[in-house]
């Protein structure tokens, strides 16, 4: 059993510039994405502000996000990274395994990693995070070195996209297609 508390607030900057980017993408009938809620169970609330302050994670979060960008399933887990090596503890097995799953129904998975340090964002397609996993259950790197990631999926900032992650998506889609014809 997972106890919440302050940790929940990690990450929330990341959360908030992805909200924003799907509410553009709603306004503009690209895409209706919404925030998975993981589900807890309080433990103490704050009788003054009526706040949570201390509960448990009733089962375990599979991703952030999930919804449809144009007729096709989407999910995917936003992550921060504050330097140039992502620990892939910060991935869960079962994450990869829901995402696995999602994928083998026609979805599309894939992480939302923000580069603090640098101010970037990166589209981690499903099938490079899988590299990256499997290399580590076979007792390689934990991790992942920038200089390992596809540059074609570093996205560029954008006038009114905090986040543009559908570019990424757009490049995924495109090697998928590449990788049937072959």
């Amino acid at each position: 059993m997972s106890t919440w508390n302050s940790r929940g607030l990690r990450g929330s900057t990341l959360e908030e510039l992805i909200n924003f980017t799907n509410e553009t993408y709603l306004e503009h009938d690209l895409a209706l994405i919404q925030k998975v809620p993981t589900p807890i169970t309080p433990i103490e609330i704050d009788q003054k502000t009526r706040h949570i302050t201390l509960a448990y994670f009733d089962q375990k979060s599979t991703v952030d996000y999930i919804g449809v960008v144009q007729g096709i399933p989407v999910c995917f887990d936003a992550k921060e990274c504050h330097e140039d090596t992502f620990p892939l503890a910060n991935i869960h097995a079962h994450q990869v395994t829901f995402m696995q799953q999602f994928e083998a129904q026609g979805g599309v998975s894939f992480l939302l990693i923000y580069y603090t340090k640098r101010e970037l964002f990166y589209y981690l397609r499903f099938q490079k995070l899988l590299e990256f996993w499997n290399r580590a259950e076979e007792g390689g790197r934990k991790s992942f070195r920038m200089e390992e990631l596809e540059e074609p999926f570093f996205l560029k900032k954008q006038s009114g996209v905090m986040v543009p992650y559908l570019d990424g998506l757009q490049t995924d889609l495109d090697q998928r297609d590449d990788q049937k014809e072959d």
